[in-house]
Protein backbone atom coordinates (compact mmCIF):
# COMPACT_ATOMS: atom_id res chain seq x y z
CA UNK A 1 0.00 0.00 0.00
CA UNK A 2 1.27 3.56 -0.94
CA UNK A 3 0.89 6.23 1.79
CA UNK A 4 -0.08 9.85 0.72
CA UNK A 5 2.55 12.06 2.54
CA UNK A 6 1.54 15.20 3.86
CA UNK A 7 4.35 17.68 5.51
CA UNK A 8 3.88 20.82 7.64
CA UNK A 9 5.32 23.69 8.51
CA UNK A 10 6.18 26.48 6.53
CA UNK A 11 10.10 25.94 6.02
CA UNK A 12 9.30 22.27 6.29
CA UNK A 13 7.38 23.23 2.53
CA UNK A 14 10.02 25.99 1.35
CA UNK A 15 12.87 23.03 1.88
CA UNK A 16 10.68 20.40 0.40
CA UNK A 17 10.05 22.31 -3.13
CA UNK A 18 13.75 23.56 -3.17
CA UNK A 19 14.91 20.04 -2.81
CA UNK A 20 12.38 18.93 -6.06
CA UNK A 21 9.98 16.81 -4.14
CA UNK A 22 6.79 16.29 -6.17
CA UNK A 23 4.29 18.62 -4.23
CA UNK A 24 0.97 17.85 -5.59
CA UNK A 25 -0.87 20.97 -3.58
CA UNK A 26 -0.36 23.22 -1.07
CA UNK A 27 -2.81 24.63 0.97
CA UNK A 28 -2.01 28.48 2.97
CA UNK A 29 -3.73 29.86 5.51
CA UNK A 30 -6.19 33.18 4.60
CA UNK A 31 -5.26 35.97 5.65
CA UNK A 32 -1.37 34.82 6.86
CA UNK A 33 1.60 37.65 6.75
CA UNK A 34 5.17 37.60 7.49
CA UNK A 35 8.45 37.43 5.64
CA UNK A 36 8.97 33.44 5.76
CA UNK A 37 4.79 32.65 4.46
CA UNK A 38 6.00 35.44 1.76
CA UNK A 39 8.88 33.40 0.81
CA UNK A 40 7.22 30.49 0.31
CA UNK A 41 4.50 32.01 -1.45
CA UNK A 42 6.86 33.45 -3.96
CA UNK A 43 8.77 30.04 -4.35
CA UNK A 44 5.11 28.58 -5.20
CA UNK A 45 4.62 31.01 -7.72
CA UNK A 46 7.86 30.52 -9.30
CA UNK A 47 7.15 27.00 -9.29
CA UNK A 48 3.79 27.39 -11.08
CA UNK A 49 2.22 25.19 -8.13
CA UNK A 50 -0.83 23.83 -7.35
CA UNK A 51 -1.99 26.22 -4.28
CA UNK A 52 -5.35 27.31 -2.23
CA UNK A 53 -6.01 29.58 0.43
CA UNK A 54 -8.26 28.10 2.62
CA UNK A 55 -9.37 29.00 6.40
CA UNK A 56 -7.21 27.37 9.81
CA UNK A 57 -9.75 24.54 10.29
CA UNK A 58 -9.17 23.13 6.99
CA UNK A 59 -5.37 23.26 7.93
CA UNK A 60 -6.11 21.94 11.40
CA UNK A 61 -8.01 18.78 9.45
CA UNK A 62 -5.66 18.07 7.31
CA UNK A 63 -2.78 17.55 9.80
CA UNK A 64 -2.61 17.25 14.04
CA UNK A 65 0.47 19.60 14.01
CA UNK A 66 1.53 22.64 14.33
CA UNK A 67 1.05 23.64 10.75
CA UNK A 68 2.26 27.21 10.85
CA UNK A 69 -0.36 27.96 8.23
CA UNK A 70 0.98 25.98 5.83
CA UNK A 71 0.31 22.19 4.90
CA UNK A 72 1.37 20.44 1.51
CA UNK A 73 0.28 17.24 0.18
CA UNK A 74 3.37 15.09 -1.79
CA UNK A 75 1.95 13.62 -4.95
CA UNK A 76 2.52 9.12 -4.54
CA UNK A 77 3.37 9.02 -8.49
CA UNK A 78 5.98 11.05 -10.75
CA UNK A 79 4.67 12.76 -13.13
CA UNK A 80 5.28 11.72 -16.91
CA UNK A 81 6.94 14.48 -19.44
CA UNK A 82 4.45 15.32 -22.10
CA UNK A 83 7.00 15.50 -25.33
CA UNK A 84 8.20 12.26 -24.44
CA UNK A 85 4.75 10.33 -23.90
CA UNK A 86 3.53 11.75 -27.19
CA UNK A 87 6.20 10.85 -28.73
CA UNK A 88 6.86 7.42 -28.07
CA UNK A 89 2.87 6.91 -28.02
CA UNK A 90 3.42 8.02 -32.16
CA UNK A 91 5.95 5.37 -32.52
CA UNK A 92 4.22 2.38 -31.12
CA UNK A 93 1.93 -0.12 -33.45
CA UNK A 94 -1.01 1.33 -30.73
CA UNK A 95 -3.22 3.84 -31.77
CA UNK A 96 -3.14 6.63 -28.81
CA UNK A 97 -5.87 7.94 -27.43
CA UNK A 98 -5.21 10.91 -24.55
CA UNK A 99 -7.29 12.32 -22.02
CA UNK A 100 -7.04 15.99 -21.22
CA UNK A 101 -8.70 16.78 -18.00
CA UNK A 102 -10.00 20.54 -17.82
CA UNK A 103 -9.58 21.41 -13.62
CA UNK A 104 -11.41 18.52 -12.31
CA UNK A 105 -12.24 19.43 -8.63
CA UNK A 106 -13.46 16.16 -7.33
CA UNK A 107 -11.23 13.83 -6.33
CA UNK A 108 -13.74 10.77 -6.47
CA UNK A 109 -14.78 11.69 -10.38
CA UNK A 110 -11.41 11.96 -11.00
CA UNK A 111 -9.57 9.04 -9.45
CA UNK A 112 -13.32 7.03 -11.40
CA UNK A 113 -11.69 8.66 -14.46
CA UNK A 114 -8.48 7.16 -14.07
CA UNK A 115 -10.12 3.82 -13.78
CA UNK A 116 -12.11 4.08 -16.99
CA UNK A 117 -9.64 5.40 -18.92
CA UNK A 118 -7.24 2.49 -17.85
CA UNK A 119 -10.02 0.21 -18.54
CA UNK A 120 -10.56 1.42 -22.22
CA UNK A 121 -6.40 1.40 -22.50
CA UNK A 122 -5.96 5.45 -22.75
CA UNK A 123 -2.34 6.13 -23.69
CA UNK A 124 -2.04 8.99 -21.10
CA UNK A 125 -4.07 11.58 -18.74
CA UNK A 126 -2.82 15.42 -18.82
CA UNK A 127 -3.87 17.66 -16.24
CA UNK A 128 -3.29 21.41 -15.63
CA UNK A 129 -1.08 22.00 -12.69
CA UNK A 130 -3.43 24.51 -10.90
CA UNK A 131 -7.06 24.36 -10.26
CA UNK A 132 -7.63 20.85 -10.42
CA UNK A 133 -8.17 18.07 -7.72
CA UNK A 134 -4.69 16.82 -5.98
CA UNK A 135 -4.23 13.18 -6.44
CA UNK A 136 -4.55 11.49 -3.30
CA UNK A 137 -5.67 8.83 -0.46
CA UNK A 138 -9.60 9.42 -1.94
CA UNK A 139 -8.36 9.27 -5.78
CA UNK A 140 -5.83 6.34 -5.41
CA UNK A 141 -8.67 4.58 -4.02
CA UNK A 142 -11.46 5.13 -6.12
CA UNK A 143 -9.03 4.26 -9.07
CA UNK A 144 -8.66 1.06 -7.35
CA UNK A 145 -4.97 1.43 -7.89
CA UNK A 146 -5.53 2.24 -11.97
CA UNK A 147 -3.64 5.92 -10.39
CA UNK A 148 0.25 3.76 -10.57
CA UNK A 149 -1.01 1.78 -14.43
CA UNK A 150 -1.34 4.97 -15.80
CA UNK A 151 1.12 7.69 -17.08
CA UNK A 152 0.07 11.39 -16.13
CA UNK A 153 1.68 14.53 -17.31
CA UNK A 154 0.99 17.81 -15.48
CA UNK A 155 1.59 20.99 -17.71
CA UNK A 156 0.91 24.93 -17.14
CA UNK A 157 -2.46 25.35 -18.86
CA UNK A 158 -4.85 22.90 -20.74
CA UNK A 159 -4.17 24.88 -23.63
CA UNK A 160 -0.64 24.00 -23.94
CA UNK A 161 -1.51 20.10 -24.48
CA UNK A 162 -3.48 20.90 -27.02
CA UNK A 163 -1.43 22.63 -29.07
CA UNK A 164 1.18 20.12 -28.47
CA UNK A 165 -1.18 17.36 -29.47
CA UNK A 166 -2.33 19.12 -32.47
CA UNK A 167 1.32 20.02 -33.74
CA UNK A 168 1.89 16.02 -33.38
CA UNK A 169 -0.77 15.06 -35.85
CA UNK A 170 -2.99 13.91 -32.49
CA UNK A 171 -7.01 15.27 -33.29
CA UNK A 172 -8.50 16.98 -30.17
CA UNK A 173 -11.98 16.37 -29.56
CA UNK A 174 -13.83 18.31 -26.67
CA UNK A 175 -17.04 16.85 -24.85
CA UNK A 176 -19.03 19.69 -24.28
CA UNK A 177 -23.37 19.82 -24.69
CA UNK A 178 -22.59 23.32 -26.39
CA UNK A 179 -21.68 20.70 -29.29
CA UNK A 180 -23.76 20.26 -33.08
CA UNK A 181 -22.59 16.45 -32.96
CA UNK A 182 -23.00 13.56 -31.43
CA UNK A 183 -20.00 11.78 -30.14
CA UNK A 184 -21.29 8.91 -32.65
CA UNK A 185 -20.66 11.16 -35.20
CA UNK A 186 -16.86 11.76 -34.62
CA UNK A 187 -14.02 9.78 -36.42
CA UNK A 188 -12.44 8.61 -33.01
CA UNK A 189 -10.15 5.63 -34.86
CA UNK A 190 -7.66 7.67 -35.50
CA UNK A 191 -4.72 9.38 -33.26
CA UNK A 192 -6.93 11.80 -31.08
CA UNK A 193 -7.27 13.48 -27.16
CA UNK A 194 -10.70 13.80 -25.27
CA UNK A 195 -11.13 16.98 -23.56
CA UNK A 196 -13.68 16.85 -20.36
CA UNK A 197 -14.46 20.12 -18.43
CA UNK A 198 -14.53 20.75 -14.62
CA UNK A 199 -17.48 19.97 -12.88
CA UNK A 200 -19.68 22.71 -12.75
CA UNK A 201 -17.99 24.91 -15.20
CA UNK A 202 -16.98 22.44 -17.74
CA UNK A 203 -14.29 23.41 -20.54
CA UNK A 204 -12.76 26.62 -20.47
CA UNK A 205 -13.84 28.66 -23.91
CA UNK A 206 -10.28 29.78 -24.50
CA UNK A 207 -9.38 25.60 -24.79
CA UNK A 208 -12.83 25.56 -26.50
CA UNK A 209 -12.02 27.34 -29.39
CA UNK A 210 -8.68 25.77 -29.82
CA UNK A 211 -10.08 22.16 -30.39
CA UNK A 212 -10.45 20.68 -33.59
CA UNK A 213 -13.83 18.96 -32.83
CA UNK A 214 -17.05 19.13 -30.49
CA UNK A 215 -19.14 16.40 -29.50
CA UNK A 216 -21.93 15.70 -27.05
CA UNK A 217 -24.08 12.95 -25.78
CA UNK A 218 -27.62 13.02 -26.58
CA UNK A 219 -29.56 13.20 -23.13
CA UNK A 220 -33.31 11.86 -23.27
CA UNK A 221 -34.58 13.05 -19.42
CA UNK A 222 -34.95 16.02 -17.79
CA UNK A 223 -31.84 16.50 -16.24
CA UNK A 224 -29.51 18.38 -18.32
CA UNK A 225 -25.97 16.68 -18.08
CA UNK A 226 -24.08 13.61 -16.54
CA UNK A 227 -21.82 13.58 -13.67
CA UNK A 228 -18.51 14.06 -15.36
CA UNK A 229 -17.18 10.59 -14.96
CA UNK A 230 -19.76 9.19 -16.68
CA UNK A 231 -19.98 11.17 -19.04
CA UNK A 232 -15.96 10.31 -19.68
CA UNK A 233 -16.52 6.53 -19.10
CA UNK A 234 -19.71 7.15 -21.98
CA UNK A 235 -16.49 9.01 -24.71
CA UNK A 236 -14.15 6.65 -24.01
CA UNK A 237 -15.94 3.12 -24.92
CA UNK A 238 -17.21 4.66 -27.81
CA UNK A 239 -13.64 5.12 -28.87
CA UNK A 240 -13.41 1.40 -28.18
CA UNK A 241 -16.43 0.47 -29.75
CA UNK A 242 -14.87 2.44 -33.05
CA UNK A 243 -11.22 0.67 -32.91
CA UNK A 244 -12.69 -2.35 -32.32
Amino acid sequence: MIKETTIFGIRAIIEAIKSEENIDKVFLQKGLHGELFQELETLIRSKRLNASYVPVEKLNRLTQGNHQGAVAQIAPIAFYNIETLVENALESEKTPLFLLLDQLSDVRNFGAIIRTAECTGVTGIIIQKKGGAPINGDTIKTSAGAIFKIPICKVDHIKDAVFHMQASGIKVVAATEKAKHLIYDIELNEPCAIIMGSEGRGINPSVLKAVDEKAKLPILGDIESLNVSVACGAFLYEAVRQRS
